[in-house]
């Protein structure tokens, strides 16, 4: 039987310090599920009720919750993003989310987008090469909330009430934000992504890879091959970092995909189709296994638990 690994503490109030955030963010939001924002960054997210876990995945990203909380599980790892615990994602991962919120107490929140160039600008300012640190955490993991963290994001949810501000203040608040994440536990797994030639690196840049041609014909040797690895070696550092072995990995990326084409519209055999697959039952079958659903009762669900994809 596996182990698993709690790896925050859940906050049972809300910190006094997170009450101008959530107001900050109430105001904001428009929708339940996740909506954007002024800036294309950073992505706003709300929810009035708590659903059991489900699949998600996100992109890179730094997720501050003001209110409720999010329960992440990848592999036998949980970890609670809270009023308390920020989460940092250095890798878009699929992984199984329970949102946990009330109409009295929504969940409040925002996603900002992690970008590999201005952690590379930063390292540099820094006068820390990306080289400087093998990672020795994971591609994704909850964080104490700091104070630096928390004033910057408050910073950022006022800015975006407009956008000549969010347009001006916007970017170097993301930026002091990626600073201080640097700077955390999460630190090592964030400055892979300016290190392509670490083990990390390589990983990211087949990932990025999959993301991109989720469509295509792949294959572990051509990925292994792309990466500079051995199959045996890919195959092992792909599993230590994501959890997941590369096809399985592949498979989820596209499922989720579709679903979200599938939401927007598209007919179920028509997103089998773009994601790559050729047998609409296989496509059906997969999706069941992966949702719990058949695709028509799970985008008849409501969108919270809907993926984030760049």
């Amino acid at each position: 039987m596996k182990r698993t690994v709690k790896t925050t503490l859940e906050a049972p109030a809300l910190p006094a310090r997170n009450s101008s955030l959530a107001a900050l963010l109430r105001d904001l939001v428009r929708e339940e599920g996740f909506g954007g924002s002024a800036l294309p960054e950073v992505r706003l997210m709300y929810s009035t009720e708590t659903y059991p876990s489900a699949p998600v995945s996100y992109e890179p990203s730094i997720v501050i919750i003001a209110q409720g909380r999010k329960r992440g599980r990848l592999g036998n790892r949980v970890f609670t993003y809270d009023p308390s615990n920020y989460l940092v994602l250095s890798l878009p991962l699929p992984f199984e989310c329970e949102t946990i919120g009330t109409v009295e107490e929504p969940m409040l929140g925002m996603a900002v987008r992690v970008s590999p160039t201005t952690i590379a600008e930063l390292l540099l300012d820094m006068d820390t090469p990306a080289s400087y640190l093998e990672p020795t955490g994971h591609a994704i993991d909850a964080m104490p909330l700091t104070s630096e963290v928390h004033d910057a994001a408050v910073r950022l949810a006022r800015c975006l009430r407009s956008p000549v501000e969010a347009r001006i203040l916007g970017p170097q608040i993301i930026r002091e934000m990626t600073y201080w994440a640097l700077r955390g536990g999460q630190g090592p797994a964030l400055r892979a992504l300016a290190s392509p030639q670490s083990n990390f690196g390589q990983i990211a840049r087949a990932l990025r890879r999959m993301h991109l041609d989720y469509d295509q014909t792949l294959d572990v040797p051509s990925l292994a091959r792309e990466a500079g690895m051995s199959v045996s070696t890919f195959h092992a550092n792909f599993k230590a970092v994501t959890a997941y072995p590369p096809l399985r990995y592949l498979q989820t990326i596209r499922l989720h995909k579709a679903q979200v084409m599938m939401v927007n519209g598209v007919p179920v055999a028509e997103a089998a189709n773009r994601v790559g697959y050729e047998s609409p039952s296989q496509f059906s079958r997969e999706f069941k296994r992966l949702f719990g659903g058949t695709p028509k009762e799970i985008t008849s669900r409501s969108r919270v638990a809907l993926s984030m994809f760049s």
